[in-house]
């Protein structure tokens, strides 16, 4: 699979069209329902956190039927935990005997994954996690040497087989670059001692030669393909480099994995999530929604239904999300996020205003607008200051979510630019 590495804009070009995918947090962590942290914060010794491998043997995973959903719901692309900070391998790892092959599951989850992927028409993602608890010398770098060296070997190894063993893999969802003094450091901090520790340069020409088209996150100490946000959406916070938001069903940040019964079950609703998923791509960015299921490999029906939710939302309104970009200033409207592509520019419309909306700072006059949802043809009124006026809504919005307006244009949108920014207050 080696060849010469495409540039930048090519690698993200499908990232760029999908916009929308699916994260998969799995584990042995599933079965404790303590979070994908578990082993960590409850201080549990490898040896005693370990036999958790010999009760996990999900009878039930099915991966054809989670991408079955991922397709179905409008995504375009899948990431699967392979290693967690725990250190338990999903697939067969030769430089790990603590694997799901190799343990009470005897089944590489990774390979029927990536099949699973590619039968439904999906990207393929594997997320990766650097660190790795049951080595002392992540804890202690400088006492514990020896460790912290193989640890870091053992991360350069185990990407080799991944990026070997399963054809063309599309993505590569990096985490656990930090040190464990300053899990949050590498935020601000310097990079460089992240990048040294874990010979990050070399293990990027190393990816760089097995999978040339691969793309990866900022999560090493590098600024890699694109920047990973985690429980955060923003519409306008990175509008100059590629983005994606990781983001949870679960309300509350440690909702990564399978969540127990809760007496009052806190996740977002289909609303919640069709705007986020509304301003990842009014802001040039990705949505990975993540899903944890159950030990036995089952994805709830309460987060079933949330995706399927969205998927209804996206059959009348993808074209607003699909491969387009985001508008910015000097287009404004108080009501709606705005999306282009081609010659068509998208309203997308949580807010409902009384019987017209605003939208300022556009050069031209649209030659049309309409509903996205029912195609209902709506009324322009195109002002030479640059104001656009789309008139006659129903009292009532068409969609019960988010509403979209299509507006075809002659050419691409262009903004309208004014050297005096007063003039419009003045009248």
């Amino acid at each position: 699979m080696s060849g010469e590495v495409p540039g930048h804009e090519e690698r993200m070009r499908w990232f760029h069209e999908a916009r929308f995918g699916m994260m998969i947090h799995w584990g042995l962590y599933s079965l404790l329902g303590q979070g994908t942290w578990a082993m960590h914060h409850g201080r549990i010794p490898h040896r005693e956190y370990a036999r958790l491998a010999d009760e996990f043997k999900p009878r039930k995973y099915d991966p054809a039927a989670w991408a079955g959903l991922a397709a179905e719901c409008g995504m375009k692309y899948m990431v699967l935990t392979t290693r967690h900070h725990d250190g338990f391998c999903m697939y067969d790892s030769g430089v790990s005997d603590f694997t799901s092959v190799k343990c009470a599951a005897k089944r590489d989850f990774v390979g029927e994954y990536v099949e699973a992927c590619r039968r439904a028409g999906l990207r393929v993602g594997f997320y990766y996690s650097l660190l790795d608890w049951r080595f002392p010398g992540f804890f202690e770098r400088e006492k514990y040497t020896e460790s912290a060296r193989a640890m870091v070997q053992q991360a350069h190894d185990q990407l080799r087989e991944l990026l070997t063993n399963y054809g063309r893999i599309d993505m590569i969802w990096f985490d656990g670059h930090w040190f464990a003094e300053k899990p949050g450091a590498w935020r601000g901090e310097n990079p460089q001692p992240i990048v040294d520790f874990w010979r990050m340069r070399e293990l990027d020409a190393m990816i760089r030669s097995l999978q040339p088209q691969i793309i990866f996150n900022n999560r090493t100490g590098l600024p890699g393909d694109y920047f990973a946000a985690e429980q955060e959406v923003s519409a306008i916070s990175r509008p100059l480099r590629e983005w994606e938001a990781a983001q949870t069903i679960g309300d509350y940040w440690e909702s990564w994995c399978c969540q127990r019964f809760m007496p009052n079950p806190s996740r977002k609703t289909v609303f919640q999530l069709i705007i986020q998923l509304m301003l990842c791509a009014a802001g040039n960015g990705n949505f990975m929604l993540n899903v944890g299921p159950t030990p036995d490999g089952v994805i709830l029906k309460e987060d079933e239904k949330r995706y399927r939710g969205i998927g209804e939302w996206l059959k009348a309104n993808g074209e607003a999300i699909y491969g387009t970009y985001a508008v910015y200033w000097p287009v404004m409207c108080a009501v709606a996020q705005i999306t282009a592509k081609g010659n068509a520019a998208y309203l997308m419309m949580p807010n409902w205003p009384k019987d017209e909306v605003i939208v300022s700072g556009v050069g031209a006059a649209p030659v049309a607008a309409c509903f996205l949802r029912t195609g209902e043809r709506l009324k322009i009124d195109y002002r030479p200051d640059g104001r656009l006026l789309v008139q006659g809504l129903p009292k009532r919005p068409p969609d019960k979510y988010v509403t979209v307006i299509k507006l075809e244009f002659e050419r691409p949108i262009e903004p309208k630019h004014c050297a005096d920014a007063a003039l419009w207050v003045q009248g």
